[in-house]
């Protein structure tokens, strides 16, 4: 791909982001929203474009970040079929987006945003094809299946869930509205630890921060927690978490902000920080001031070469010893607050 005539910023500030229209569903699948950018004047729907990207490890979440960003909204897929990739080997992991045929601005940003990456970071090509009318929302939905996470069955919300796993608790979502689907490392960790730190105090207060699709709040109070509340700096993530909590029968308030907007509230018996190991130590001090003595700060998003410098973090903002539990190179960190002067 040749170097795009841009600013290397335009592709990931999120400045950049056209206004949010509070009428509008953020909750729809990436595929529907694309459907929707599609729809012509008469009422019929364009083709669309998908962009698809092999991706592993720390080049996952900055796909994502460009794809919602500039896309029809992403989704993160496991376990595809090589008829599927059209690769001989397919990757475990492709991060995809899609956007109208005919929208050219949206593909530009993209492909500035995918050459822009690849200085910083070695990136697989992209596989675009075009999805007509017709076959655009089987394509969508083909890729996910329900898949068991802990005591969880992360069902797409058109599957039945009884009729793949009637043993687990249902988690319905739709997949790709926000980051957390159950298909990231990150995301089955800390799920995985919610359900043991639930089950251990049942009547527990939560705080997840970058809540994301919700996932994990929504784990936690399907297992019984007290209290959850969920805050994104994406004000649309925030929309998606309630709109999944609703769908879930488990309505819990979300607030658009940083640890700003819960400074009034009480300290949380468990905090939940599924986000990047700096953001993790950037806000170590804030997650310490929001958490009760002896309270459980899960946190992931960080590599295992960055556990070190996560957990040092964490010890100087007044967190103890941390355990680490790891899934291919990602790792999540449990650890609890300990009391003044400890």
């Amino acid at each position: 791909m040749s170097p795009p005539n841009s600013d290397p910023s335009d592709s990931i500030d999120p400045a950049t982001n056209p206004a949010i229209d509070p009428s509008t569903d953020h909750a729809m699948d990436p595929a529907a929203r694309a459907r929707a950018n599609a729809r012509r004047a008469d009422g019929s729907v364009g083709p669309l474009i998908e962009i698809s990207v092999p991706a592993e490890g720390e080049l996952v979440e900055p796909l994502y970040e460009l794809f919602v960003r500039h896309g029809a909204g992403a989704a993160i897929e496991t376990r595809l079929r090589d008829d599927v990739s059209g690769a001989p080997d397919a990757p475990e992991t492709w991060v995809r987006t899609w956007i109208a045929a005919d929208d050219a601005d949206a593909r530009t940003a993209i492909e500035t945003g995918l050459w822009h990456l690849g200085r910083i970071l070695p990136l697989p090509e992209a596989t675009v094809r075009e999805l007509a009318e017709a076959n655009w929302a089987e394509a969508w939905k083909a890729h996910w299946t329900a898949q068991p996470v802990g005591p969880f069955l992360i069902t797409p919300t058109w599957l039945d869930p009884e009729s793949t796993d009637p043993d687990r608790l249902p988690l319905r979502l739709d997949p790709g509205t926000a980051f957390g689907t159950g298909q990231h490392p990150t995301t089955r960790l800390c799920l995985e630890a919610v359900a043991e730190a639930v089950a251990e105090a049942p009547n527990a207060r939560v705080l997840d921060v970058g809540t994301g699709s919700g996932i994990l709040a929504i784990g936690a109070r399907l297992l019984g927690a007290r209290e959850v509340l969920g805050v994104d700096i994406d004000p649309r993530a925030a929309e998606t978490a309630a709109a999944n909590a609703a769908a879930n029968g488990v309505p819990f308030p979300t607030r658009a902000g940083s640890l700003d907007v819960v400074e009034t509230e009480p300290p949380f018996d468990i905090v939940l920080a599924n986000l990047l190991a700096p953001i993790v130590i950037e806000l170590a001090p804030g997650m310490a001031a929001r958490t009760r003595t002896g309270g459980l700060l899960i946190a992931s998003g960080v590599l295992d070469t960055q556990v070190d410098e996560v957990t040092a973090a964490l010890r100087t903002a007044g967190f103890g010893e941390a355990e680490v539990r790891s899934d291919g190179d990602w790792v999540a960190i449990l650890t609890r607050k300990e009391p003044p002067g400890a």
